[in-house]
C-alpha cells in the first residue's frame, strides 16, 4: 500500500477523502466535536506544504431521500465543516455547492498549489452509497474526471463500499494518507501478539453491533469487560431483572453463547454489579444505586454503579494493553457520566499500549475533559475499528492495497 510520500503532488490535484463526520448541535449549524476535522489536518498539511491542490471528498451523517435534490434539501450540510477547517488551516476552504457538479468542477478548477476546497457532502449523491456498482462506478468517475491523484484518509469510511471509498482508487493512482496508516498500524499492534494482559472494554447501546467483534476478541483478550447499554442483555442472559433498561430480548441466546464461549475458553467477562437506576432517560431525572440482583422492573439503568466502577478500574490495572470502544453510561447527562468518566481514567492510567476505538467513546474523553495524551491512540473510526478487530476486510483498504 503507497503512502503520500510516494506520490509526487506537486501542482497535481489531489481527491483526498477525509473522515470529517462530526457531530452537530440540534439546529445543525454548530460543531460540537471537532476531533476528526484535526485528526485529518497533518494529512491535508502534508499535501499543501509539498505544493498539491487539495479538493476534499467527506460526508456528513445519513441524508435520507430518493435523490440528490431530496437529500440536500435535507441535509446536513457541510458548510460547518468547511468553515471550521478554515480557521484550523489559516487559509480559505471553498466548499462546492454539489458533489460531481459544476460547482465542484468550477471549484477544483480554481485550485493553486497549496489551496484547499471541500466538495459538498458526498451522502447527497445516491449513487455513493448505491449497492449498484454501475451506479457507483458513474459517480467514482465524475470525482476522478476532478483530480490526477487519489489519497484515502477517511479510516472512518474504509469499512463502507462507497464510490468515493472503495470504486475511484480503481480510477487514479492511489495512496493511503497519514491517519489511515496509523490507525492500521495501532490496529495490528492489537492483533498481531499484543502484550498481555489484554483488556477490552465494550460499551454502547445494542450488544448486536458487537457480537461478532466480541466472538472474535475471545480468542485474542485475556478480559472484556462489557458496560452501559450492551451490559443489559448480557445481565438478562444470566436472568437478571432490568426494568425499562435498553435491551435487545431477540440477542439473549446468542448472549448466552457468547458468555458460554468465554467459559469455555477461559476468557473473563466482567459485567456489572450495581446499576444507576432512573425514573426517566432525561437529564434530571431521579435515580438510585441498585444491585444487579435487586433492580427494580419500573427504573432504568443509564449508568454504572459505584461498586462497578471500582471493580472495572481493578480489572483494568494490570493491563498491558487496552482498547476501548462504547461510553459505559449516558455520559452525555452530567449525572449519568461517573461509569465513563471512571472507565476513561482507569484506562489513562495504564502505562502499556490503550486505545480508544473511536466514535462516542473519543468524543467522551474530550467532552470530559481527559487529556487526549493520557491514550496511546484515539480512534477516529469506530465502526471500522471494529470490524478490523472482527477480521472482516475492509473494501476501502482492500481498494488502497490494490491500488
Amino acid at each position: 500500500m503507497l503512502s503520500v510520500d510516494d506520490l509526487e503532488v506537486s501542482g497535481a490535484t489531489v481527491l483526498l477523502r477525509a473522515d470529517l463526520n462530526v457531530p452537530l448541535d440540534k439546529s445543525g449549524t454548530t460543531i460540537t466535536d471537532d476531533g476528526r476535522i484535526r485528526a485529518s489536518l497533518p494529512t491535508i498539511q502534508k499535501l499543501t506544504s509539498r505544493g498539491a491542490r487539495v479538493l476534499i471528498a467527506a460526508h456528513l451523517g445519513r441524508p435520507k431521500g430518493a435523490d440528490y435534490a431530496e437529500r440536500a434539501a435535507g441535509g446536513p450540510s457541510l458548510a460547518p465543516v468547511a468553515a471550521r477547517l478554515a480557521e484550523l488551516l489559516g487559509q480559505p476552504v471553498p466548499l462546492a455547492e454539489d458533489v460531481a457538479g459544476p460547482s465542484a468542477a468550477e471549484v477544483a478548477a480554481k485550485l493553486a498549489s497549496g489551496d484547499v476546497a471541500l466538495l459538498e457532502n458526498v451522502r447527497f449523491e445516491p449513487a455513493e452509497t448505491s449497492k449498484d456498482a454501475a451506479e457507483r462506478a458513474g459517480l467514482a468517475r465524475r470525482l476522478a474526471a476532478m483530480a490526477q491523484l487519489y489519497v484515502g484518509d477517511g479510516f472512518g469510511a474504509l469499512h463502507r463500499k462507497h464510490a468515493s471509498v472503495y470504486d475511484v482508487p480503481a480510477l487514479l493512482p492511489a495512496a493511503a494518507g497519514d491517519l489511515v496508516l496509523d490507525e492500521v498500524a495501532v490496529l495490528q499492534r492489537l492483533t498481531r501478539d499484543p502484550e498481555r494482559p489484554y483488556v477490552v472494554v465494550l460499551g454502547g447501546a445494542k450488544p448486536s453491533d458487537k457480537l461478532g467483534v466480541i466472538s472474535s476478541l475471545l480468542g485474542q483478550a485475556d478480559r472484556v469487560l462489557i458496560g452501559g447499554g450492551m451490559s443489559y442483555t448480557f445481565l438478562a442472559a444470566q436472568g437478571h431483572e432490568m426494568g425499562k433498561s435498553l435491551l435487545e430480548a431477540d440477542k439473549v441466546d446468542q448472549v448466552r453463547q457468547v458468555l458460554a464461549d468465554a467459559d469455555q475458553r477461559g476468557v473473563e467477562i466482567v459485567l456489572p454489579v450495581d446499576l444507576v437506576g432512573a425514573d426517566g432517560f432525561a437529564p434530571d431525572a431521579r435515580a438510585d444505586i441498585y444491585d444487579v440482583t435487586a433492580f427494580p422492573a419500573d427504573r432504568e439503568s443509564l449508568d454504572m454503579g459505584p461498586a462497578t466502577r471500582e471493580l472495572f478500574a481493578a480489572k483494568l490495572a494490570d493491563a498491558a494493553t487496552v482498547f476501548w470502544n462504547g461510553p459505559v453510561g449516558v455520559f452525555e447527562f452530567p449525572a449519568f457520566a461517573a461509569g465513563t468518566l471512571a472507565v476513561a481514567r482507569a484506562i489513562a492510567k495504564v502505562r502499556g499500549l490503550t486505545v480508544v476505538g473511536g466514535g462516542d467513546s473519543a468524543a467522551a474523553v474530550r467532552q470530559l475533559g481527559i487529556p487526549e495524551d493520557s491514550f496511546s491512540h484515539i480512534s477516529t473510526g469506530g465502526g471500522a475499528s471494529l470490524e478490523y478487530l472482527e477480521g472482516t476486510t475492509l473494501p476501502g483498504l482492500q481498494a488502497l492495497e490494490k491500488a
